[in-house]
Order: C-alpha cells, then sequence, then structure tokens
C-alpha cells in the first residue's frame, strides 16, 4: 500500500488530507491535498480514499494505458456482462492510439482535441469517439479522485455534439400484426407458447429482453408485475461451451412495478394452467430460465409470419411502449418509471418526439377554453376561487 494519507484540522469542521502522489520528473517527492468540510470521520473517509496502491512506477511514468487498466480493475464489479465486455472493446481501441502511452501528467486538453481529430480524419462518427471519449474521461476522473492529478484534462475538452435523428417507430397496425402472429403460431404448435405472453408483456410493460427472461410467477401481485432482475449472458471466450445464464439486477439495477392490462392477465393465467406452475419462470418451462436471446427468436418469427419489415427488431417494442404512452398524454416520470430509466432526463431525451407530438393536443385544449368559454370552465374557476379564499390548496380534502 501507498503512505497513508495524513489528516489535520485547519478550523472547526475544516480538515486538510494531505497524501504522498509519487515523484516529479526530477525524483522530488509529491504530495496531494484536498480539504473537507465536514467531521473527522468525513476527513477520515477522503484519506482512506487518497490512501492508494502505489504504482509500480513513479507517478510521473503512470500511463494513459495503465490509468484505464486500473479504471477497469476498480469498476468491472458494477458492470453487466455485456457492459463489460464493451467497455474492455472501447479500452482497446483507445489503446491503438499514441495517446495511449502518455503519461498522466503529460496529458493535456490539447492533447485529446488532437486525439479526437485523429479520429475524425480516420472516419469515425461522432457516436464512437463519444464512446471512447467517455471511457477516457472516466478513468481520468478516477484519477483525480485518488489525487493523481488535478484537473480532469478529458472532461475539459472539446468533443462534437451528436447529430439527433428522429427515432422511428412501429405503427399500431404492425405491433397488433406481430402479436397476432405470434398468437396464431402459438396455436398452430409451431412456436413455444411462452412466445406470444412474452411479446405482448414487451409491448405492455417496455421491459428489456433480459428482465422478460427473468420474470418469476412469484413477480406477479394483484394484477401487477414486480421487474427487479434481468437474466444476464455469460460467454466463454473460447467458445467452447453453451453460454452461462445469470440472474443479475436490472440495468440500472432498481426495483420497479408495472400494472398490466386485464387480457396480459387473462393471458398470463392461461399460461400457468397450460404449461403447469411447478416451474418458477414465467417464460420457461424448466428450472432454468429461458434465454434472452431466444425471446429475439420468437420476436423474428413473429415479425416476419406477420410480414412487418425486417429492420424493426424486439428492442422497437419498448420504443412503440414508450412513446405510445407519451403521445397518449401519460407524463414523462411514469412513464420513465415503468420503463426503468433512472433518470426521466434520459426519457426526454430518448423520446423528443413523442413529447412534441403530444404537444399539439395541448394546444388544441388551451385554444378551445379560450374561444369557447363554457360552463366547465367557469365552475372550474369557481372552485379554485373558493379554495383560495377557504385557504385550501386545491389538495387537501374539502371536508377536511
Amino acid at each position: 500500500m501507498g503512505d497513508a494519507a495524513t489528516i489535520r484540522e485547519r478550523r472547526p469542521g475544516v480538515w486538510e488530507v494531505r497524501s504522498f502522489a509519487g515523484r516529479d520528473e526530477s525524483g522530488r517527492p509529491v504530495q496531494v491535498s484536498r480539504a473537507v468540510r465536514g467531521t473527522k470521520k468525513d476527513a477520515q473517509r477522503l484519506a482512506a480514499e487518497m490512501t492508494v496502491r502505489a504504482p509500480t512506477a513513479s507517478l510521473a511514468r503512470v500511463s494513459v494505458s495503465e490509468m484505464l487498466d486500473l479504471w477497469a480493475d476498480n469498476a468491472r464489479s458494477t458492470w453487466s456482462p455485456s457492459s463489460e465486455q464493451n467497455q474492455l472493446s472501447r479500452i482497446h481501441l483507445v489503446k491503438t492510439d499514441r495517446i495511449a502511452s502518455l503519461t498522466l501528467t503529460k496529458l493535456t486538453a490539447v492533447e485529446v482535441d488532437q486525439w479526437h481529430a485523429r479520429l475524425k480524419r480516420q472516419g469515425l462518427g461522432e457516436a464512437a469517439i463519444r464512446n471512447r471519449h467517455l471511457v477516457l474521461r472516466a478513468a481520468m476522473t478516477l484519477a483525480v479522485r485518488w489525487g493523481w492529478v488535478q484537473t480532469n484534462v478529458v472532461a475539459v475538452a472539446r468533443l462534437g455534439k451528436r447529430k439527433a435523428r428522429p427515432r422511428g417507430t412501429l405503427s399500431n397496425d404492425e405491433v397488433r400484426a406481430v402479436l397476432a402472429s405470434a398468437s396464431a403460431l402459438v396455436a398452430a404448435g409451431t412456436i413455444e407458447p411462452h412466445a406470444a405472453v412474452a411479446l405482448r408483456l414487451a409491448a405492455v410493460t417496455g421491459a428489456r429482453r433480459s428482465e422478460l427472461a427473468a420474470l418469476r410467477w412469484e413477480d406477479l401481485h394483484a394484477g401487477r408485475l414486480v421487474i427487479d432482475s434481468s437474466i444476464a449472458i455469460l460467454r466463454p471466450g473460447d467458445g467452447s461451451r453453451r453460454p452461462t445464464l445469470r440472474d443479475d439486477p436490472t440495468k440500472t439495477a432498481n426495483r420497479r412495478v408495472v400494472s398490466l392490462d386485464a387480457l396480459s392477465l387473462q393471458l398470463l393465467d392461461s399460461l400457468k394452467v397450460g404449461v403447469g406452475s411447478g416451474h418458477p419462470w414465467v417464460l420457461s418451462p424448466r428450472s432454468e430460465p429461458v434465454n434472452p436471446e431466444r425471446v429475439t427468436a420468437w420476436w423474428r418469427r413473429a415479425r416476419d409470419h406477420a410480414g412487418v419489415d425486417a429492420r424493426w427488431r424486439l428492442h422497437d417494442l419498448r420504443h412503440w411502449s414508450a412513446t405510445t404512452s407519451i403521445v397518449g398524454g401519460h407524463d414523462i416520470r411514469t412513464v420513465a418509471n415503468r420503463l426503468g430509466h433512472s433518470n426521466p432526463s434520459m426519457t426526454l431525451r430518448t423520446y423528443a418526439h413523442a413529447v412534441e407530438a403530444a404537444d399539439a393536443p395541448i394546444a388544441q385544449t388551451l385554444g378551445g377554453v379560450i374561444d369557447d368559454p363554457s360552463p366547465p370552465t367557469l365552475e372550474i374557476y369557481a372552485t379554485l376561487s373558493d379554495e383560495v379564499i377557504d385557504g385550501r390548496d386545491g389538495d387537501e380534502d374539502a371536508s377536511t
């Protein structure tokens, strides 16, 4: 371990934490000092974070490549298998550029901007550049937290703006056609009975395929589904055996409860009666869950049988669910919770086109109120006036 960080109280409630951060190019020791406002425990917590394992070389010689590896080792436990694969791939791509050979002390915003320019000359799009940039930014954020650098120069470097393209969506008729096709295939015995239920749930709940695969019968309560896990696919590196399925938390590690419509509940009841309830999984007749890729295969069979355009993916049912909910007038926060988005702002960014479409009826409503003063409008005004006079805020029961 590196030398332990020291703490001292500079004045009541303000602490200074100092730690050894290696040596500079002249061989002189480098110390990093951080101020903490709070209790002594807060200072001790920061000191523990700053007391990190000393690098194999002096701080002046720690490279961007080494920092990327340290970040990956530190964050790996929080990644899902698919996220790990993506992040390691991006780290590898960053390392193919000469920026990876720079030391942390030599990395500047100029170097990062020049790196972006090189990637553009190679023909990479903004999305690919952004993915590599975000990996390097995360690694340097860790370096700042550890006290190895003072500023995250990657975060201040200029990054091109993504060109937002309106997201297309399945039509209502296409969704109905695929669901009807799945039911017909089940009735003909050419596809598993779970397929029709899986696709219906995908449309009604907006759940991801990994979340659908993880549904258990015990997750169904009083017409609602509890979604709190997902099935991760672990693939062996040599491809010599079947992938392993692991029950993991959801993508955002959040638990959510979604309501189901009457027909979806009826289909679930019929499925449970038809295949028996001696197994835990909703979409699997065995003791192990269904592979999420099997759910995708059901979608493709039903889509192709219905004659729907092959460009539509299973995930587009999730987009249809969100878009239809927003256009139908449901508020963003409720839709975000239903989709499992950790932040409603993500829902707004992803489905801005649906928000714009939902804006048109608002204009008609407001215009109608202005142009057609009707008794209901006056009654509403009177009700609000009474509440103001009575001191009520509109949320209180009139009887209390």
